[in-house]
């Protein structure tokens, strides 16, 4: 097929749009890139800064090595690491006992699970359960309330239906147990669903925020979205927080390249994770939401 000129120019035109659409997307995340190495005396001699004179490290150096950082970030990354562990285990063993037509009671259980999608209880309930369990200011309280997803388990049963069953026969008659089989087959066939689903869990533990206002007082146990925000809008030039007093303390470092600094180290896990865990990604979703 030949194109004109005219079709040639309207491709033109919206690559050159789609293209100034992502660099405008991109550029404050650049921005805080940028600013997050930049000098704090050319930061304060400038104002404005887009490609540093000299680049530096010394924001980061003094915020990795602040203890009220270091607390919030080593919270936040137990949140990320036992939490997704936790939630896939619960998440993928619900999903395999529904994926069997052999458990009693399966679809009263499907239907329980499918409602607590579809009905949200609100604030009060869970924060009376939490307070009943003696949760609050506890780490628990930020992971127990929210260890599985009823819809990721209705995703993740459907992964496990596309298994066929003589694969669990065939184990059965060597002798393995359903544990064994849960354990030793299932879940290595389930990596790509795992992986999906993982990701999404690791970010929305890493990114808790909303519970840990809830449920946490203790400064200790804070995660790092509770010091980023602090960081963000108690610091300002006219006001001091709690934490912004102590991550500032006594030297000269402008706050601005502080905040920049925390914003990247709070989304750098995830950038890097993201790419690891992106081939398996869409493969994992589509796979457990596809049923035939």
């Amino acid at each position: 097929m030949i194109r004109s000129t005219t079709d040639r120019l309207f491709d033109g035109a919206i690559i050159a749009a789609l293209v100034l659409i992502g660099l405008l997307m991109l550029f404050p995340f650049y921005y805080v890139f940028v600013v997050s190495f930049t000098s704090p005396v050319e930061y304060l001699r400038k104002g404005l800064v887009l490609l540093p004179e000299q680049w530096t490290l010394t924001s980061y150096r003094y915020l990795l090595s602040n203890n009220v950082f270091i607390k919030a970030t080593g919270v936040s990354a137990f949140l990320a690491t036992a939490g997704t562990a936790l939630s896939l285990l619960v998440t993928a063993g619900g999903a395999y006992a529904l994926s069997r037509k052999r458990l009693q009671g399966r679809r009263t259980l499907l239907i329980l699970i499918l409602m607590t999608t579809l009905f949200n209880p609100g604030l009060i309930p869970p924060y009376l359960l939490v307070r009943e369990l003696h949760l609050i200011n506890s780490i628990w309280a930020l992971i127990l309330p929210v260890l599985t997803s009823g819809w990721y388990v209705i995703l993740m049963k459907g992964f496990f239906e596309s298994i066929p069953d003589e694969l669990e026969e065939a184990a059965k008659i060597d002798g393995a147990s359903d544990i064994g089989i849960f354990w030793r087959i299932i879940l290595p066939l389930s990596l790509p669903s795992l992986a999906a689903f993982g990701l999404f869990y690791a970010v929305a533990y890493w990114n808790t925020f909303f519970f840990a206002v809830l449920y946490i007082n203790k400064p200790d146990l804070r995660p790092l979205q509770i010091v980023l925000q602090q960081l963000l809008i108690d610091n300002s030039s006219s006001s001091s927080g709690e934490f912004a007093n102590q991550l500032s303390g006594e030297i000269q470092i402008p706050t601005d390249t502080l905040k920049m600094a925390a914003i990247m180290i709070s989304t750098g896990p995830i950038l890097l994770v993201y790419p690891l865990l992106q081939k398996h990604f869409a493969k994992g979703v589509m796979v457990g939401s596809i049923k035939g």
